[in-house]
């Protein structure tokens, strides 16, 4: 159980890691138009997914599964409202990112566990403890600094944890293996990817396959980027303990936000600090409750051990 726990660790620490680094790749895509590079991600997501499900043979799988949803109407609804949430909040954050909000998006990430917090409460009608409010009213006050800096709502983070939380909230719904609900998921939206592509072609305004093979490779690649952190973090999730995995996602963010700061010059002021310093403090509370909860359920097991 060590061996396989510290492989888990290993698998989610490094979708985190390469998460937080995929900056970066939007990045050199930046000469490319958002919704054109989510195009191209959804489309080259899907084909990499149907190729690695004909490889470790889950294809058969895959069409049992397609089968079965014509049958499970739930299942169908909440596929396709899952495939709509984590469209968004590719867009927005690939946006974030060319547009120079790597910081306001890395802010989004860090509010977003608190954001299921919230989901959990008035949709699961879950009954939150002392210790998550506190947390909850740090985040929160840490938003209002924001808000009164910026002088208007930091939409950007908020619309990523809101979509992210509630692409989350939806996958609970969805009992399928990860990788063919993520070929599920971008099948679903792949048509409509399509049709935009050969719109921009017919305009004459489309950047793949326009003479430059730097830009085809990284939009091709996009698929790639996106899928290969999805499949190691759900390789992780099954075997490591969830409060293992809620330290571990902050990883992705940290590294957002110092890349935002340290190497793309974005600003970084009191205000951001002051933000910062609440929402970590909520994280912290938050990840210290979890840890002690989960050190006292398992107390009990060692000792009858």
């Amino acid at each position: 159980m060590m061996q396989n726990e510290k492989k888990g660790v290993f698998y989610a620490a490094f979708s985190y890691i390469f998460w937080g680094v995929l900056p970066v790749y939007w990045k050199w895509l930046q000469h490319v138009s958002a919704d054109e590079i989510l195009a191209n991600r959804i489309f080259w997501s899907f084909a990499f997914m149907v190729i690695l499900l004909i490889v470790t043979k889950k294809w058969k799988k895959f069409v049992e599964t397609i089968k079965n949803l014509k049958t499970n109407r739930k299942t169908g609804l909440s596929l396709i409202v899952a495939s709509i949430l984590i469209t968004m909040n590719w867009f927005i954050y690939i946006w974030a990112v060319n547009a120079d909000h790597i910081v306001e998006a890395s802010l989004g990430y860090y509010i977003n566990p608190l954001i299921s917090i919230l989901l959990g409460v008035f949709v699961l009608k879950e009954r939150l403890n002392y210790v998550q409010i506190i947390s909850f009213l740090l985040a929160a006050i840490g938003v209002i600094i924001l808000t009164l800096s910026y002088g208007h709502f930091p939409w950007v983070a908020f619309s990523l944890a809101l979509t992210f939380g509630l692409y989350g909230l939806v996958k609970k719904v969805i009992k399928v293996d990860s990788s063919i609900g993520l070929t599920l998921e971008t099948m679903t939206v792949t048509p409509f990817a399509i049709i935009f592509l050969i719109y921009l072609s017919l305009k004459g305004n489309l950047s793949i396959f326009s003479g430059s093979l730097g830009t085809d490779l990284l939009l091709m690649g996009g698929g790639i980027v996106t899928a290969t952190p999805l499949l190691f973090f759900a390789k992780g999730a099954q075997v490591i303990p969830m409060y293992l995995l809620g330290f571990l996602q902050y990883i992705a963010p940290t590294i957002m936000l110092i890349l935002g700061v340290f190497f793309y010059n974005e600003h970084f002021t009191k205000a951001h600090m002051w933000a910062f310093v609440c929402i970590w403090a909520a994280i912290i509370i938050l990840s210290a409750s979890n840890v002690y909860k989960s050190s006292k359920w398992k107390k009990p097991n060692s000792i009858s051990a």
